[in-house]
Parts: C-alpha cells; sequence; structure tokens
C-alpha cells in the first residue's frame, strides 16, 4: 500500500458523505420509521435552501442521533425530550459519557438538524421542549459560548513589526520546509492559494485550472470563486493572487502536467518517499489540515521553528486547522493597519464579529495596556 503524504498516518480513504437529496429523504425516513410520510415539499426547499456542506452536516448530525438513540433502546421517531436532554448533557461533559465533549455551537448544530428532520416528518420536535432548552442553557453555562479558535499561521508569524525577520510556525517556514519535488510544489502552490485569498478548504480544493485568469503583466493574477460557505446565491468571488503565487501554480502544473480540472491534487509516494503518482482527481477538503501538521513537522525537523520542544509542536499540531491560514490572513491586516472593512470585501468575510474574534488576540498585544506596559517595562 503507497503512503499518502497528504494524509499522513493513515490508511483508511475518505468517503464523503452524500448529500443527494434522495438519500437525505432516506436518511430522514429511516430515522422515524417507515410508517411516517416526510414533506417532501419542505424537505425539497432545505435542499436548493441549503449549502453542499450543510447538507453534509445534516446527514451526519442525524446519524450521532441515531446512534445515541439505539444505544438506549429507543425508536427515534419516539424520542422523548428527557432522551434529548441526556445527550446535551453528555455532549457538554456534564454527565459521564462515551461521547466526545463538543463545543457549544457543535452542540446547537446538531440539535438544529435534529429538530428539523422531526419537523420534516411533521413529528413533535422533541428538541422544542421547555426541558431541551434548559438543558442547553445549563450547556452553555458549563462549556462557555466562546468558541475554539485555531492557531493562527501567519506569514512571518507572531511578530508585532511585518517588516522584522520571521519566527515559529509561519508560512515563511512552511514554505522553506516544502519538498523540492512534485509533492513540494503542489504544497507550496496551495500555501501561497490560501494566503492570498484566506480561502476556505471547500474553496481551495474546488479551484479548477479554468477559474485562475492571468498572468498580468506585472505577474499577478485572479482566482475566481465560483461558490463558498457564505455565498447561497452564488453569485461568486474574485481574490487576487501575488506574483509568487502565480509563479508556485505555473512550477506545480508543469511538474504535475496539469492543462485542465482540478489544481490541488493528491499526490503519492513510495515507501522510500520517491513520487509514485499524481492523481487526476481534486484533493478532498480533510487533507488541508493534514497538509499543514505534516508541514509544520517537517519545518520542526529542519530547525526552521527555533527552540520550540516537542511539547509545543505537540500543541501546535493540535491546534492548527484548514482555518489557520485563514485566521493568520486576518491577524496579518490588522497589524498592517487595514480597516475591517477592507478586510472584509477583500477576504469575502460577512459577519464583522468573525473578523474581530481572530483579531482580538493580536489587539491584546497591540493595544493601549500593552503599550503601556512597554513603556514602564524597565522602569
Amino acid at each position: 500500500m503507497p503512503n499518502n503524504p497528504s494524509r499522513p498516518g493513515s490508511s483508511k480513504a475518505i468517503v464523503p458523505l452524500s448529500t443527494a437529496p434522495a438519500d437525505l429523504v432516506a436518511d430522514v425516513q429511516s430515522m422515524v420509521g417507515p410508517g411516517i410520510r416526510i414533506d417532501a415539499a419542505l424537505l425539497d426547499a432545505a435542499m436548493r435552501g441549503w449549502s453542499v456542506n450543510t447538507r453534509r452536516a445534516f446527514r451526519s448530525d442525524l446519524t450521532l442521533w441515531g446512534a445515541w438513540c439505539r444505544k438506549r433502546g429507543v425508536l427515534v421517531g419516539s424520542a422523548q425530550p428527557d432522551v434529548v436532554a441526556a445527550w446535551i448533557r453528555a455532549l457538554a461533559g456534564i454527565d459521564a459519557s462515551e461521547v466526545k465533549v463538543r463545543a457549544m455551537a457543535t452542540i446547537e448544530r446538531y440539535l438544529v438538524h435534529v429538530g428539523w428532520a422531526y419537523r420534516m416528518a411533521g413529528l413533535v420536535d422533541p428538541t422544542a421542549d421547555p426541558l431541551v432548552r434548559l438543558e442547553r442553557k445549563a450547556a452553555r453555562n458549563h462549556l462557555g459560548v466562546r468558541q475554539r479558535q485555531a492557531r493562527a499561521i501567519r506569514f512571518k508569524g507572531d511578530i508585532a513589526d511585518l517588516d522584522s525577520p520571521a519566527t515559529g510556525v509561519c508560512l515563511a517556514h512552511l514554505l522553506k520546509a516544502c519538498r523540492r519535488d512534485e509533492l513540494g510544489l503542489r504544497d507550496a502552490a496551495l500555501l501561497r492559494i490560501a494566503y492570498d485569498t484566506a480561502a476556505r478548504r471547500s474553496e481551495l480544493v474546488a479551484i479548477d485550472v479554468a477559474h485562475i485568469e492571468g498572468p498580468d503583466g506585472e505577474g499577478a493574477g485572479i482566482l475566481h470563486i465560483p461558490s463558498s460557505k457564505t455565498d447561497r446565491k452564488q453569485a461568486g468571488a474574485e481574490a487576487y493572487l501575488s506574483p509568487a503565487t502565480m509563479a508556485a501554480i505555473t512550477h506545480w502544473r508543469d511538474a504535475a502536467a496539469i492543462a485542465k480540472g482540478p489544481l490541488l491534487r493528491r499526490v503519492t509516494t513510495h515507501f522510500d518517499g520517491s513520487i509514485e503518482s499524481i492523481g487526476a482527481g481534486r484533493l478532498h477538503a480533510n487533507s488541508i489540515t493534514l497538509i499543514y501538521k505534516r508541514l509544520i513537522a517537517r519545518a520542526w525537523e529542519k530547525g526552521l521553528l527555533g527552540e520550540m520542544s516537542e511539547g509545543e509542536l505537540d500543541r501546535w499540531l493540535k491546534a492548527v486547522s484548514s482555518h489557520s491560514i485563514r485566521v493568520g490572513v486576518a491577524q496579518d491586516n490588522f497589524s498592517a493597519g487595514e480597516a475591517l472593512p477592507a478586510i472584509m470585501q477583500a477576504y469575502r468575510w460577512r459577519d464583522a464579529r468573525t473578523v474581530m474574534r481572530y483579531g482580538a488576540k493580536l489587539a491584546a498585544k497591540s493595544g493601549a495596556s500593552a503599550r503601556l506596559a512597554k513603556r514602564f517595562a524597565n522602569q
């Protein structure tokens, strides 16, 4: 079995859940039982209104709810509010359970999707019961509502002055850690596109060669993003690609002989690390985080991350995600003095609170209290 460096430490293929309407109807029908008729109009409206990721999450969440009920000998279609309440307590870590503790935002998503399934089946929604509302409030108090944020990967790392040398885990060091073969060229193109565009993982893997325009006279290009998580009407958007990024894309395409179709593809290697093949299909979205983690580990092995201990490396690998570069881009823009509206427009953010949350830690280090403390540090 050849090694897949896009997915280190795993030999299982990632099989995405189907989001076809017929499959989702079958899932809802299976959950509530064969004798109950699904509201086809409501489900059809949901399929047209929800994004692909929302439909995928809907199906996954129903699977988790069904498993919870089966383990307790409860028919899903007749589950009562007390069963939902027990699920919330387990997910929040209030009660000891075999299920993994989840963030409050994730628990809320589970309940919304489960509730929709019951309403689609014309059944009483147990998630709307007062008992469940109180358990949700108790879970929020227990967990807190602050969402865990992916650790930022900035261009030069955690620095106050953008002209300072690169330090720690940063894009500059990950680029140096890339191999010099086809795998490294693919990784370098991925990193640079992710930074220039702050694209989500679903947007990155959806890039086709035809979506890239340029280079222009200065070597820069434009990436057309047909649709995204927040672009429900699929109006599309345009993102800037720097000359360095366009050069990285060209190097990767030339080495992999990619003339059309998906840009970012799977690269497999032999056990000795040599390249075995380059796939024809696009990377899976789950591969993005794994690639970032592999490159961080490689940068540490090459001594690019300074005096970082194994413990700190482990903490980095646990905290990094496909969103890390997107968070880093927001922080770098704040550090460069860019205004919030300009950041939101350039990188397709719809919610100002999200961008401000990304910049909160940076603001704490550069705010009034930090400046005052530095002034008196040596007195």
